[in-house]
C-alpha cells in the first residue's frame, strides 16, 4: 500500500510530507522515557492505513514485524510546553497519543482509558504526547520543546 504522505525526489531519496514527534515530560526515570515511548508509538502506528512498511526478512528468510514507514523524532518538554502542545494539537485537529502520569500505576488498557477519562483535558497530568500530522504544523504544535539527549 502506499503512503500518500511520501513523495519521492530520486529512487533512493524519500521525503515525508508528515512529521511523527513524541515529547516527553523533562525529568522521567529512563524506564519511563521507554515505556511512554513504546506506548505513544502504538498510538500513532494504528491512526491510519499505510504507516507501516512491509515485514522485514533476513538472509535466512526469517520475517519480522513490519514497523512505522518514517523516522520518529523524541524531545522533551517542561510540564507546562507539553500542556500547551496538546491543547494545539487538539486545536489544530491533529490527532495526538497521550500518556499520563496515572497510567504508571494501572495495569491495562481498560484501566488506562478508565484513568484518563476522570480528568478534564485541560488538567490531564501529561508526561508524554506522540502527534503526526504536515511537518509544519507539527513543528509549530510542539515548538518550545528540545531534541531528548
Amino acid at each position: 500500500m502506499t503512503d500518500p504522505s511520501v513523495t519521492t525526489d530520486a529512487p533512493a531519496a524519500v521525503r515525508f510530507d508528515t512529521k511523527v514527534v513524541v515529547v516527553l515530560r523533562a525529568g522521567l526515570l529512563p524506564w519511563q522515557e521507554l515505556n511512554v515511548t513504546a506506548f505513544l508509538m502504538s498510538g500513532i502506528s494504528t491512526s491510519a492505513p499505510g504507516l507501516t512498511g512491509e515485514p522485514y526478512r533476513d538472509a535466512d528468510d526469517t520475517e519480522y514485524l513490519p514497523m512505522l514507514r518514517q523516522p520518529v523524532v523524541v524531545m522533551t518538554a517542561d510540564a507546562a510546553t507539553l500542556a500547551a502542545a496538546r491543547a494545539k494539537a487538539i486545536a489544530r485537529e491533529i490527532p495526538a497519543a497521550i500518556y499520563t502520569e496515572e497510567l504508571f500505576a494501572t495495569g491495562h488498557d481498560a484501566a488506562n482509558r478508565a484513568a484518563v477519562a476522570t480528568v478534564p483535558a485541560a488538567d490531564l497530568n501529561l508526561v508524554g504526547i506522540a502527534l503526526r500530522g504536515p511537518r509544519n504544523v507539527v513543528d509549530r504544535i510542539v515548538k518550545g520543546a528540545r531534541m531528548h539527549d
